[in-house]
């Protein structure tokens, strides 16, 4: 592959739609590696609701790559296909985009020195974006003081903040953005950064974008099977495990969908039923909320997975495109 000729594969779309395994089944087709664009799967010991699906054959590795004198791992399938950025961080860290944009940077140049396709996979669309095309706001580091101080705002009263701040800014919002407190700190962090946005450049790559969807009731469906299977396989457990630790509600990785619903739960304020009720609604919302985002998208080449043919159809095109 010629340096003026870098390919990525981004495989994108909403969650339960078969994203990784159309991945792996590729980056064996076409000599690849995947590299996760999750934002839940970057942590470890949250490992079943968020559908890494690592079996018992896979094998963890260390890399000879470096980010912050921190050393890179990947996970390798029984197949030989290595998936990257999976198991990053310990569980009460953050993450930031900034830190995804720099982690999968590395990967993916690592990936084409070796001679492969890098495969991009994953339903979160701002990691995509930021490794993709740049992000400006990325050069706005966390101020620990702002944060503290506006961590004891409600949502509303962070939105009001934020509305004074850029009135134009708030237009756009969903109702589920304007209870999210951590994105509204965000938000009102960028807004109020004296420090000069740094302006990231786009790679020069040659990227496919391949969406996955399906029919809603295919889809929702489809959702709520999955859930069903985690409660089965102990994510109730898994939560427990994580609190042991010292895992806070109130941090980044307990944000996460299918972890911040058990909350009422352990606090005794509801069932396991309700509590996978409310799961099921709302990882069907963000499903939706995914399929908004990546829709936004003109590159994106869609295919229907819940209809005959689908897999043959992507794999025509990409090959076409590759080779």
């Amino acid at each position: 592959m010629s340096i003026g000729n870098k390919k990525l594969l981004v495989i994108c779309g909403p969650t339960a739609t078969g994203k990784t395994n159309l991945g792996i089944y590729l980056a064996k087709k076409l000599n690849g590696e995947i590299i996760s664009a999750d934002s839940r799967q970057v942590y470890r010991g949250l490992d079943i609701a968020t559908g890494k699906d690592i079996s018992e054959n896979f094998k963890f590795q260390i890399s000879n790559i470096k980010y912050q004198n921190e050393e890179i791992g990947y996970w390798e399938t029984d197949d030989g296909v290595r998936v990257w950025l999976v198991d990053v961080v310990d569980s009460t860290a953050n993450f930031s985009v900034a830190t995804y944009r720099g982690l999968a940077s590395l990967v993916v140049e690592d990936v084409y020195g070796r001679g492969k396709l890098p495969i991009v996979v994953g339903g979160t669309g701002l990691y995509i974006r930021a490794l993709v095309d740049g992000i400006d706001t990325i050069g706005v580091p966390p101020n620990p003081t702002l944060r503290a101080l506006y961590g004891r705002k409600t949502s509303e009263e962070l939105y009001d903040v934020l509305f004074h701040l850029v009135p134009d800014t708030i237009i756009g919002l969903s109702f589920s953005e304007r209870k999210n407190k951590q994105r509204l700190i965000r938000r009102i962090e960028i807004a109020q950064s004296n420090r000069k946005k740094i302006s990231v450049c786009s790679p020069d790559w040659d990227v496919l974008f391949v969406g996955l969807t399906a029919q809603c009731g295919f889809l929702q469906k489809r959702i709520e099977k999955r859930i069903d299977q985690w409660v089965t396989e102990g994510v109730r457990e898994e939560v427990a495990t994580l609190l042991d630790k010292g895992v806070s509600w109130e941090g980044q990785a307990m944000s996460s969908l299918g972890y911040r619903q058990w909350k009422p739960y352990f606090e005794k304020k509801a069932t396991v039923q309700e509590v996978v009720e409310r799961w099921k609604k709302e990882e069907w919302q963000y499903a939706r909320r995914q399929l908004t985002w990546f829709k936004k998208d003109e590159r994106v080449r869609w295919f229907d997975v819940s209809s005959d043919g689908w897999r043959s159809e992507v794999e025509k095109l990409v090959s076409g495109w590759y080779n």
